[in-house]
């Protein structure tokens, strides 16, 4: 009986999503911008180094089902080198050390949109972005919209230019809904990028223990 009771005691209680680690590993895939020119990413289980000089590009990944519902992410980040502070919404002269992109599809097609590129997700009208930054001329949790993206992407600053380590934790669910209304939507991919053509600079930079939940 005491065990009965234990059980549906258990049942009846919401116990807290447990994080899900996000692996750096082969699955990441690297999208150039310029024949010309690409960052260089070490990917190492845990972390990710980035060197850019004068140069951007992206990586990325796609997310299984298991994540799609998550709500919050956490991870570190390190920059040694970094760009000068910019605009972060001038198209063309917007740098930065660091940008990791959460990208979200609804629901509906998020099933339909499995192993698309991420060039494809990113023009896609029903995708929605939420980029967090470190770097730019803006104060730690300024809201700027996307020069590249439009209405579908939101940046997010949680560092000003300049170096130094730090561990952030956002609330993914709290900053859709800011920024795009809410509504069903799955994390279907990240996506990380450094970004030194506009100024000619160099970065130096790392992020590790990337989690959602």
């Amino acid at each position: 009986m005491y065990r009965t009771l234990v059980a549906i005691v258990l049942s009846c209680v919401a116990l807290p999503a447990m994080a899900a680690p996000v692996s750096f590993d082969e699955s990441w895939e690297t999208q150039r911008f310029s024949l010309f020119s690409s960052n260089t990413y070490g990917f190492n289980a845990t972390s990710v180094s980035v060197a850019s000089d004068a140069s951007v590009s992206l990586a990325y990944r796609e997310l299984p089902e298991s994540y799609w519902d998550a709500t919050q992410a956490s991870w570190s980040w390190a920059v040694q080198e970094g760009v000068p502070a910019t605009d972060l919404r001038q198209k063309g002269g917007d740098d930065r050390n660091l940008a990791l992109y959460f990208v979200f599809l609804p629901e509906g097609q998020a099933q339909a949109l499995q192993g698309s590129s991420v060039r494809k997700l990113l023009t896609n009208d029903a995708a929605r972005v939420l980029v967090y930054v470190w770097g730019g001329a803006h104060d730690r949790g300024a809201v700027l919209n996307s020069p590249y993206l439009g209405n579908r992407g939101q940046t997010i600053v949680l560092r000003s230019a300049g170096t130094g380590q730090a561990r952030e934790t956002v609330n993914l669910e709290r900053d859709y809904e800011n920024a795009f209304g809410g509504g069903g939507a799955a994390l279907v991919g990240l996506a990380l990028s450094g970004d030194s053509d506009d100024t000619d600079s160099r970065i130096r930079a790392s992020v590790s223990g990337l989690s959602v939940e």
